[in-house]
């Protein structure tokens, strides 16, 4: 399985992102995939994920309502909508996958089998 994630880049406080991230290598409507970040001195963090079945989302308490996950089947690609943006949104954003994920494991990042390389968002204020 690999993941391709694209899409970060600059963007002023209060602005709007997408990111998408491209999954090739297995089934993917049989993987729940999620949003990490990881900010410069900082450890990683969950942001979103979304699940294999019915697709449900969980998100971050610090993105809840300015972020939204969705996935796109038919294209093998996971998005993340990131709306009125932050400085502290600044970090390196990766995706990852797993085909055996439990609710409860949704937010550990030790509990996803496959990682994208980062893409980076930097917030301006």
């Amino acid at each position: 399985v690999q993941l391709q994630a694209s899409g970060g880049g600059l963007v002023q406080t209060g602005g709007s992102l997408r990111l998408s991230c491209v999954f090739s290598g297995g089934t993917f409507r049989d993987y729940t995939v999620g949003w990490f970040r990881q900010a410069p001195g900082k450890e990683r963090e969950f942001v979103s994920a979304i699940k294999r079945s019915g697709g449900a989302t969980y998100y971050a308490d610090s993105v809840k309502g300015r972020f939204t996950v969705s996935r796109d089947n038919a294209k093998n690609t996971m998005y993340l909508q990131m709306n009125s943006l932050k400085p502290e949104d600044t970090a390196a954003y990766y995706c990852a996958a797993d085909r055996s994920l439990i609710t409860s494991s949704i937010g550990n990042g030790n509990a996803y089998d496959y990682w994208g390389q980062g893409t980076q968002v930097t917030v301006s204020s």
